[in-house]
């Protein structure tokens, strides 16, 4: 069904008698996006926001941070309900389909369709995975904005130390473990380990990542019934395990703690989001740093994470249309590149991987090519809010019971598939 939607919205390109977009430019279009990007990632978004401002007389975009995820999507559903949403916002797939059946937002494809200046082949660019992942119902709902895959970081220097070689990371999750066992040391001589191969931070995506490429699934095709509590589920449990009872070469790490143990060379790798590459640079780091691909198992399947944008209805046609051109400036092959060079955040395009910004990071840090390639392996979670109140669950009471002895591995998955199937029952039943 999915490749069924994909072409029908192809189509679109070849028979829709395609009319140019019209801008009164007789005054300026203010257009409102809320965001909640903070750090490295809100100063490279001011700097993209500053720099359509500047190259677009007609539009312009005031943008305003929410602060984090939590914030924004309570403030969008209140705004929601007063009718006062902003022009464009950042969403996620869950939160996107109580839009999509509340029949709030303007699908992106239906800009696309009367936008002669969005070619078949600009279509044809955007990494398939992200068009996917923003389909509902058949139709390209909303448009990806801050995409992100999980990636391997590593201490070149205290492989070289070992007598391995610097540019060559685990690339199975056996390589992963023999090496953690070689590197967890003691440096000083003092009887204590101070040197670990690891540190893991308790993480429902993680968890997604390592189910998949384990060849197991989240949940079944039509979103009804849960999948992780398999053979597959109990794997995975038992890899976290082993790791930090068995082999003991790491240990459980808080928050950002990982990050700080990381960079102050207290663990040779540390698994995490591309985007912490920006917020490591930015604290300083005084060794040389690999980043490279996560190492894989059966399949090399990963789950991208990050939001998407959305344009919510507006019976000021002039302002859905100037948030379009906002929308799809941002995500042309110039400014993903930027933003991607900035954040460590995916390029939206398949073309930005030609851009010199990324060209040169690659050739500078080889092992970073399998990094993007993982785009051509990635697919995304669930689209339902219930998988999204689901995840923190995982986290607290499967992943860290079960690490913790107090739960069994098949115990605990076992609950949090009654738990989904429960909330899915129920809404299915309004």
């Amino acid at each position: 069904m999915k490749k069924l939607a994909l072409l029908m919205l192809v189509s679109i390109f070849i028979v829709t008698g395609c009319t140019k977009k019209t801008v009164d430019t007789s005054d300026v279009t203010e257009i409102v996006f809320w965001q909640a990007m903070g750090g490295p990632l809100g100063d490279a978004l001011a700097e993209l926001v500053q720099k359509f401002n500047d190259t677009h007389s007609d539009i312009h975009v005031t943008s305003i941070n929410m602060g984090n995820y939590n914030a924004l999507s309570q403030k969008l559903m209140a705004s929601i309900q007063t009718g006062n949403q902003p022009d464009v916002a950042q969403s996620f797939e869950a939160w996107i389909a109580k839009y999509v059946e509340g029949d709030i937002i303007t699908p992106i494809e239906d800009f696309i369709a009367v936008d002669e200046t969005f070619t078949k082949e600009d279509f044809d660019d955007i990494y398939p995975v992200f068009i996917e992942s923003n389909m509902m119902n058949g139709k390209l709902v909303s448009f990806p904005f801050n995409k992100s895959v999980r990636v391997q970081y590593y201490n070149k220097d205290i492989l070289f130390q070992n007598d391995l070689d610097p540019n060559k990371p685990p690339k199975t999750w056996q390589e992963f473990r023999d090496l953690c066992k070689l590197l967890t040391q003691d440096t000083n001589g003092d009887g204590k380990i101070n040197q670990f191969g690891t540190t893991v931070k308790i993480s429902a995506w993680q968890f997604e990542n390592l189910l998949l490429q384990a060849g197991g699934s989240i949940l079944n095709d039509d979103n009804s019934k849960a999948l992780f509590n398999s053979e597959e589920g109990n794997l995975v449990l038992k890899y976290f395990t082993d790791i930090l009872n068995v082999d003991k070469t790491g240990y459980l790490s808080p928050g950002y703690e990982g990050q700080k143990d990381f960079t102050a060379q207290k663990v040779a790798f540390y698994e995490d989001s591309s985007v912490s590459m920006a917020y490591m640079l930015r604290t300083g780091i005084d060794f040389n740093l690999g980043i490279s691909a996560i190492p894989t198992f059966k399949t090399k399947k990963n789950i991208i994470s990050g939001t998407n944008v959305v344009i919510f209805r507006n019976e000021e046609k002039k302002k859905e249309m100037a948030a379009w051109e906002f929308v799809k400036w941002f995500t042309n092959t110039e400014q993903t590149a930027f933003w991607s060079e900035k954040t460590y955040y995916m390029p939206v395009r398949e073309s930005a991987m030609e851009v010199n910004a990324i060209k040169n990071r690659i050739a500078d840090n080889p092992e970073i090519a399998a990094v993007y390639d993982q785009l051509n392996y990635a697919t995304f979670e669930p689209q339902i809010s219930e998988w999204f109140e689901t995840r923190k669950y995982i986290e607290e009471h499967v992943i860290e019971k079960v690490i913790r002895g107090i739960l069994k591995p098949q115990e605990a998955l076992d609950n949090a598939a009654k738990m989904i199937e429960n909330k899915i029952k129920k809404r299915d039943k309004k």
